[in-house]
């Protein structure tokens, strides 16, 4: 009997990403292996992202593209997409199962012959870092974020099994340890809260037990909310000797006007005042962030305090969004939408001072000894490879194919627009 084929498709954040990888583990464990690039495969798996309009729009067109390539293919729909519209979903060709509720996951493979789904990943296929998620689930209620209706509740996964996990990847070669999750701030909340007997256990007690695992590696923190830097919280990130000093406060708005619209919970300055706290033991640390433009109601005032908010946080990176309507959001339905050339418009500024801000960020690590994970050869430069820095710097130094996936030492020695060049 020849060996059943699968495909497997991922679309959106990292933890999807890691959630895919989880299943083709379990598929592997029951016999399948992935189909070759001309061949069919005979079962196929999306696991889709609804945060966008575009979300749900590259998640037909992956389905359908499957179906007409994968002749015959029984496709196994998951994710955001599938829980937030299953019925669109499972009108699509070549969908024999939409999986609504991850708990419903294995008795879904169950019906495909896999009946053990194992309890954390040991590779992540096609990356040199590897994702781990934590924790599941947000209940924040922001205006613009559909995810809190597709992934309710909270649901944190022990540390032993965290643990046990990251070990298990270290020994597997991976170098860096990317904790995520969908609110990883809330790592923990809802397994202690209010449990006489228990003490907490949060994410910072999380980074401490994980510090403790030896050898060559790095761990590095995928978000947090500003809300959630806290004493405890900045103390164990300067103590741990294997977390990166980079962290992703998502900002969203400069704007405390904007803010109250979007119904954060913080305001620009305690957001800023968190990360004065985190450079007080941490001077050399790295901030990157996101920001949605053109919210509705935005004016240029307030598009300008998120400049002027930008500049005073002194961010590594940015990731601009231009403000999409998220059908079922309070925001969607919002007056005074900003038109899509005001947005474009103001993208390209943020766009312009990101990229000021980063290469500045950059100049201050030349001369600096920089510990690099490699991660690619370059294109178009023979004898050069590209990695990113424990601060999340992408950095460019001289090496082969054999340093791919290796952390190399190397001195920073030149800051461009777009990354660090550096030299042995």
């Amino acid at each position: 009997m020849s060996q059943r084929t699968c495909r497997l498709v991922t679309l959106g954040c990292k933890v999807n990403q890691y959630e895919t990888q989880l299943v083709q583990e379990a598929l592997e464990r029951h016999g399948f292996r992935e189909a070759a690039e001309d061949e069919s495969a005979d079962l196929c798996v999306v696991n889709t992202c609804t945060v966008t309009n575009e979300g749900d729009a590259k998640s037909r067109k992956m389905i359908r593209s499957l179906a007409k390539h994968n002749p015959g293919t029984r496709t196994i729909v998951m994710g955001c997409y599938a829980t937030r519209d299953p019925d669109a979903v499972g009108g699509l060709p070549g969908v024999f199962e939409v999986v609504q509720d991850k708990r419903e996951l294995p008795d879904v493979l169950a019906r495909e012959g896999v009946h053990d789904i194992p309890d954390g990943i040991s590779s992540f296929e096609g990356r040199k870092r590897a994702f781990v998620k934590v924790q599941d689930g947000c209940v924040l209620r922001c205006t613009y974020c559909i995810i809190p209706q597709v992934r309710p509740g909270l649901s944190s996964r022990s540390p032993e099994s965290i643990e046990a996990e990251v070990r298990r990847l270290v020994a597997n070669g991976y170098r860096e340890i990317v904790i995520a999750g969908i609110h990883v701030g809330h790592y923990g909340v809802d397994t202690t809260r209010g449990r006489s007997g228990r003490a907490p256990f949060r994410l910072w007690h999380l980074f401490r037990r994980l510090d403790r695992i030896p050898g060559e590696w790095r761990m590095r923190l995928s978000s947090i909310e500003a809300n959630e830097i806290d004493d405890d919280f900045i103390s164990a990130a300067a103590d741990c000797e294997h977390l990166c000093p980079q962290f992703h406060p998502a900002l969203q708005s400069g704007s405390d006007s904007v803010l109250s619209r979007m119904r954060r919970r913080y305001r620009v300055g305690r957001f800023l005042d968190k990360l004065e706290r985190i450079r007080g033991v941490m001077p050399d640390v790295a901030f990157t962030t996101d920001v949605i433009v053109g919210f509705p109601g935005e004016t240029e005032a307030e598009f300008e305090e998120t400049l002027e908010t930008c500049r005073r946080a002194a961010f590594m990176k940015i990731h601009c969004f231009p403000f999409s309507v998220r059908r079922g959001t309070p925001a969607a339905e919002f007056a005074q939408q900003v038109p899509p050339a005001t947005r474009k418009e103001r993208m390209q500024r943020l766009a312009k001072l990101e990229r000021d801000l980063a290469q500045r960020y950059y100049e201050t690590q030349v001369g600096r000894r920089l510990e690099v994970l490699v991660e690619r050869e370059c294109d178009g430069r023979p004898g050069w490879v590209r990695g990113t820095d424990r601060h999340y710097v992408p950095v460019l130094l001289p090496g082969t194919e054999r340093d791919v996936g290796h952390c190399v030492t190397a001195r920073g020695v030149v800051a461009h627009p777009e990354y660090l060049e550096a030299r042995p």
